[in-house]
């Protein structure tokens, strides 16, 4: 669902929306590909699934399918593909034999936590890199580039 922006704000024109898309996907492929991920077999889904699995601790199929945007066929293949892995354990729901829950083993966080550490690796290199007036213009604006975030989400839901 795209909201819409209040009457008295005034958009930002195309190239600039244009250019921080861009820039915003850029930086998610950029980060994606990590040595443990790599090596691990993870394409992006999985890479995606296993740190929201992680993140979160136990939490239902359906739940996470609505969470990472994944239709429940592509979502029960990846699973399977994870739990034979080793990363995931999957259970059935007490209440509700219809629905399965999964949560990552010891060897799905210890592997969620090296791509997380991997990618801030990566992340403080290419800062240290930059000029100090530019990493302090991007400090300044992780606040709204959260809320961003979060804006994107609920006009998601």
């Amino acid at each position: 669902m795209i909201q819409h922006m209040p009457a008295t704000q005034t958009p930002l024109d195309v190239d600039t929306t244009t250019r921080l898309r861009a820039v915003i996907g850029r930086l998610s492929r950029r980060l994606r590909p990590t040595a443990a991920a790599v090596a691990a077999g993870l394409t992006p889904t999985k890479i995606s699934i296993l740190l929201s699995v992680a993140r979160e601790g136990p939490i239902r199929l359906s739940d996470l399918a609505s969470a990472e945007g994944v239709n429940p066929t592509q979502l029960s293949r990846t699973i399977a593909y994870l739990v034979d892995a080793g990363l995931f354990e999957r259970a059935a729901d007490e209440g509700d034999r219809r629905a399965a829950w999964v949560k990552p083993t010891p060897a799905g966080r210890r592997l969620a936590d090296r791509i997380r550490r991997e990618r801030t690796d990566a992340l403080n290199l290419a800062l240290q890199d930059l000029d100090p007036r530019e990493r302090a213009q991007i400090i300044a604006a992780l606040d709204g580039l959260e809320h961003l975030a979060e804006q994107l989400k609920g006009a998601q839901s």
